[in-house]
């Protein structure tokens, strides 16, 4: 094929390309924002292994699950700084009820403290309910887990290795 033939045929798909791309949809270009209730199931499910975690002993698991949680916490205050049902600002509720809690449990995780821990959990789990009050979400009651979600993964520590 002549070179000025394969180079009509290459700008021509090129231009087809461009055009291609100028006629996306606007919203496919937009950066994707989660829900409050898809970060909330999130935070649900750290929030259960959190607990898992903890009961094990397994401290790290715990401080990763308990740094994921805030993660999230954040995250719905970013994304979400208003929301329908709410008569507060959700950042500063968030503020304001879970940052107590919180630091307890960072405080028992460190410590590797059992005892401190299921109180500090049990006092997280209250100030989730209360930030669900205020924000007129109060029948989303959260509870102590009683049961293991995730049948795939260990909340044991692993033995170090040589041991």
């Amino acid at each position: 094929m002549p070179i000025t033939r394969w180079l009509a045929k290459a700008v021509a798909l090129s231009a087809g390309l461009a055009c291609l791309a100028c006629t996306r949809p606007q919203e496919a270009t937009q950066a994707y924002t989660p829900g409050l209730g898809e970060i909330m199931a999130l935070n649900q499910m750290r929030h259960s292994k959190l607990w898992f975690a903890g009961q094990a002993g397994n401290w790290d698991l715990a401080a990763y699950e308990l740094d994921e949680l805030q993660e999230g916490l954040d995250d719905a205050a970013k994304y979400h700084p208003t929301h329908k049902s709410s008569p507060l600002p959700v950042p500063a509720l968030i503020q304001k009820i879970m940052s107590q809690p919180m630091q307890e449990l960072r405080t028992a995780i460190r410590g590797k403290d059992g005892a401190r821990f299921a109180v500090a959990f049990d006092a997280l789990t209250a100030g989730c309910n209360s930030c669900h009050q205020a924000t007129n979400f109060g029948f989303n009651v959260v509870v102590r887990p009683s049961a293991n979600p995730f049948p795939n993964q260990s909340f044991t520590a692993p033995k170090p290795p040589g041991t």
